[in-house]
């Protein structure tokens, strides 16, 4: 085996992230949820370990970093010491209006909406992000169609949209894909000052 790589390790994280959605998702016994992020921390470990070989950063640095960040982030929780508010909003539009603005201030160079939304994730995924973000940023947001009555029947249209895709000669990922691009760069010149 070569040489243990950020790279490298890239797909075991991946597989590691899916099969914790997996057992959530699958309702699978608390102590298999456990183990399962268990399996992600230890990638998280090896991630920091090779940047500790480089002189980069450690698991410390890691940890305090993330502490940080969700004292930041979330003043509607937390005091700037880390204590708990004494109280907290009362709406989730609430809490994200003040997780907006301080995204917003933490990162100024994010001026689109669509700024920071990972190119790697699935389609779906990132079609999903992408219209909560421009809903939030009050953007326009593409045409809808009449919604199944739950989600397993959603589950089904999909499905059978990818099967007609595919017995046309189709990608359906690459096609999704392709119309999110498309409409984060149509959406995206109106936007100077979007949430990240």
């Amino acid at each position: 085996m070569g040489a243990l790589t950020h790279a490298s390790l890239v797909e075991y994280l991946l597989e590691e992230a899916y099969e914790v959605a997996e057992a959530i998702e699958d309702g699978h016994p608390d102590a298999e949820l456990q183990g399962e992020l268990g399996d992600v921390l230890l990638q998280v470990v090896l991630h920091a370990r090779l940047a500790e070989e480089r002189g980069s950063f450690t698991f410390d640095d890691v940890a305090r970093g993330l502490g940080a960040k969700m004292v930041r982030r979330n003043p509607h929780v937390f005091r700037p010491d880390g204590s708990l508010q004494d109280s907290f909003p009362a709406t989730l539009e609430e809490i994200e209006q003040k997780w907006d603005a301080v995204k917003r201030a933490e990162r100024p160079e994010r001026r689109h909406a669509f700024d920071g939304i990972p190119e790697a994730l699935p389609a779906l995924a990132k079609a999903q992000k992408s219209l909560d973000r421009a809903d939030r940023a009050g953007l326009g947001l593409p045409a809808g169609v009449p919604v199944p009555a739950n989600e397993d029947e959603l589950g089904n249209l999909l499905l059978a949209v990818v099967r007609s895709a595919r017995d046309g000669g189709m990608d359906a990922e690459r096609a999704l894909r392709a119309a999110v691009g498309r409409y984060q760069r149509d959406q995206g010149h109106q936007n100077d000052q979007a949430p990240s």
